[in-house]
């Protein structure tokens, strides 16, 4: 029989009749029990019987399987002709990914006859080997292009056994044994150029909403002479209609200031591959104004709705008037982009803002019963003078603060003991976490200050339990932020948290009264953000320290409290000494938290100190301290650093930013910031 085996049902039908056998010989002994005759007549019948059937099986199953294999042949001969004018393109490759067949259809495409036996990758270069190597599953897709033609390719990994055809042209292809198994895999091309055309024409068609805002308008046209304020603002209106223009765009003046604007999604790229050019074209915007005229601009797309897109559009603009003005925004669904962001924040003389921020916050202070004030974790001066800011502001109401601090480093030690219960202050004016959470109920407001992102904060699970956040800061916006905040007073222009809160305390009581080592302390904050006054310096930076100096603020004073000691002083210094020169323009170094009560804030000092060696355009400073790598970067102008720490994880300002980093080594974050620099050159966000 050549080896065939039969099953199932073949088998039943043909052992059937020698089964009958057995059943004629049982009913011919009942016979002959009975009757003698007639049973003998009955088993001669059913030995004939016997003997014709099994002389028959014998002589006819050989024939019977060659008939059957001869069908099998003529049946797979028909599938494989089926194949092979099948209107779909079909192959069959081995696991590297070799042709073993190919149908007529796939051979138009492909452009090679049915015995090619070469890779699919040398048609498809996006079908490797280790593409295929790495599918895990038995049925796998992907898209393809191929000579303007788009393909939905679609792969079933198939295994055969005891295939003599297929081992054969398996050893002949790989000249390998396969062991008795084979798994191949085969593919079918569906042509879905049509359908994508579609799809691409309907998404370029939808409606992209944005939104512009002139940052600077009252101080631009305040500072121009009458008879050119309406020509200024006819120039400035003409380029914004003239960019838009190119998109086919509808603009719409809203206010003076503030323009809406909406296009297709097919002219989206051009504006990002063009970077907003008008960003930059109007600040050359010159009729005798003194100011640059600077815009902000907030993008809204993929939001499946008109509506939605419009709320992406002014969450944009939030973000870019919150990061300080003079950038693009670009929300599509959950993924931001920045564009513009080597700009300079934008600084605003006019205090309005603070004095309406100071009036919202006094109101939102006079309905609550207790205010918890907390900053960023491992707290600096900054932070903890903004907190003590906010203490004066709830004593003058007469309402219960707190502020939390977790860990009181060397730095900060000076300063909080100023604030001892022999001095006059509350005996827990400083808790912890669990105090905080204890204290914490409905009728409790949450300050934050000197940070943004809840991730940052002393206890992030405070934010999570409170319905009433207020938060103050002047670092730029990140994606990561803190949800729907009752009252939210974020300038990136300001140069520390202590400068905002100054001016707020201003505007809050007129019977406010600061003590010396309140004033101290928030002058400190100042002092230190700005790196004694050298960085990120503006008119209202020296208004709020005027205004603490009036308070009582001593200069001597506060440069004794932030003294440091020895060890500290020598470990900044060898920060220094062992910094490493990066394409001779970014310092490098790491800080040993090793024996330092407050490794962080030795590395930003000594990312300060780099910055005064010539030629040094950014410094960074790695810490590893707490399970996480601290990274502080620090420039003068030409470099945005906070553009290189967005790219970490972290954030900050154009000059003064940094990155805390989990589940990494010192040397792998080292190597980002010189990957993460090497792109940014490469991609002209800096340029050398």
């Amino acid at each position: 029989m050549n080896g065939l085996t039969y099953k199932g049902k073949v088998t039943t039908y043909l052992k059937l009749p020698i089964a009958l056998v057995g059943v004629f010989a049982a009913g011919s002994a009942f016979l002959l029990y009975h009757d003698f005759r007639l049973g003998f007549a009955a088993a001669l019948v059913t030995i004939l019987y016997g003997i014709v059937v099994v002389s028959l099986y014998q002589r006819n199953v050989r024939l019977m399987g060659d008939e059957m294999v001869y069908f099998a042949t003529e049946y797979a001969g028909i599938q494989k002709e089926f194949l092979d004018y099948f209107q779909l393109p079909y192959a069959l490759l081995d696991n590297d990914g070799r042709f073993l067949w190919q149908n007529r259809e796939f051979s138009l495409i492909s452009g090679h006859e049915k015995d090619y036996s070469k890779s699919i990758t040398s048609i498809f270069p996006q079908i490797t080997r280790e593409f295929l190597m790495k599918q895990e599953e038995t049925a796998f897709s992907m898209r393809l292009t191929h000579e303007d033609k788009v393909y939905a390719a679609m792969f079933k990994r198939v295994e055969f056994s005891d295939s003599v055809i297929t081992e054969k042209r398996f050893r002949e292809e790989t000249g390998e044994d396969s062991g008795g198994h084979v798994s191949l895999l085969t593919i079918m091309l569906l042509d879905v150029t049509e359908s994508e055309s579609i799809r691409q024409e309907n998404e370029d068609q939808r409606m992209v909403a944005g939104l512009l805002y002139i940052d600077n308008y009252e101080e631009t046209i305040d500072s121009v002479e009458d008879v050119k304020k309406s020509l200024l603002i006819a120039v400035m209106d003409r380029k914004v209609s003239r960019y838009f223009r190119e998109t086919d765009a509808i603009v719409r003046k809203l206010e003076k200031d503030k323009y809406f604007i909406v296009f297709q999604n097919k002219y989206l790229k051009r504006l990002e591959e063009d970077k907003f050019s008008i960003l930059e074209d109007m600040k050359t915007t010159k009729l005798g104004n003194e100011k640059e005229v600077t815009v902000s601009i907030g993008i809204g797309c993929g939001g499946g709705s008109y509506q939605k897109n419009a709320e992406y559009a002014r969450a944009a603009i939030d973000l870019a008037m919150g990061r300080g003005g003079s950038q693009a925004v670009v929300k599509e669904n959950g993924d931001i982009s920045y564009y513009g962001i080597r700009g300079k924040e934008v600084e605003k003389n006019t205090r309005v803002k603070a004095r309406v921020k100071a009036q919202a916050l006094r109101e939102i202070m006079e309905t609550r019963d207790k205010v918890l004030v907390m900053g960023h974790a491992i707290s600096d001066v900054d932070a903890l003078g903004a907190g003590i800011g906010v203490y004066c502001a709830a004593r003058v109401l007469g309402k219960e603060c707190h502020i939390v601090l977790n860990t009181i480093t060397s730095s900060l030690r000076p300063v909080v003991e100023l604030f001892s219960e022999e001095a006059g202050y509350p005996a827990d004016l400083f808790i912890e976490n669990e105090r905080a959470l204890a204290l914490q109920d409905s009728k409790t407001l949450v300050v934050v200050v000197d940070t943004n992102r809840p991730n940052y904060t002393e206890c992030p699970r405070l934010l999570e339990r409170s319905k009433s956040v207020v938060v103050l800061d002047h670092h730029r916006r990140g994606n990561e932020r803190i949800e729907n905040p009752i009252l939210s007073y974020i300038e990136p222009f300001a140069s520390s948290a202590c400068e905002m809160i100054a001016e707020v305390l201003q505007y809050f009581s007129e019977g406010i009264r600061l003590s010396p080592a309140e004033a101290d302390t928030i002058y400190a904050g100042i002092l230190i953000d700005t790196n004694n006054f050298m960085t990120k310096t503006g008119v209202r930076t020296f208004e709020a320290a005027a205004y603490l100096k009036r308070s009582g603020a001593e200069v001597t004073r506060v440069r004794k409290m932030l003294r440091e000691d020895m060890s500290t002083y020598k470990a900044r210094a060898e920060v220094v000494r062992h910094a490493r020169v990066y394409r001779d323009a970014f310092a490098i170094s790491i800080c040993q938290a090793d024996e330092l009560e407050s490794p962080t804030i030795v590395g930003a000092q000594a990312a300060n100190e780099l910055l005064n060696i010539v030629g040094i355009k950014a410094s960074f400073v790695l810490t590893e301290f707490r399970n996480k790598i601290f990274v502080s970067s620090r420039s003068i102008d030409e470099i945005d650093v906070q553009g290189i720490m967005e790219r970490l994880g972290g954030g900050g300002h154009l000059n003064v930013a940094g990155a805390q980093i989990e589940g990494s080594t010192i040397s792998e974050v080292e190597e980002r910031i010189r990957d993460t620099i090497d792109i940014m050159i490469d991609e002209g966000e800096i340029e050398l």
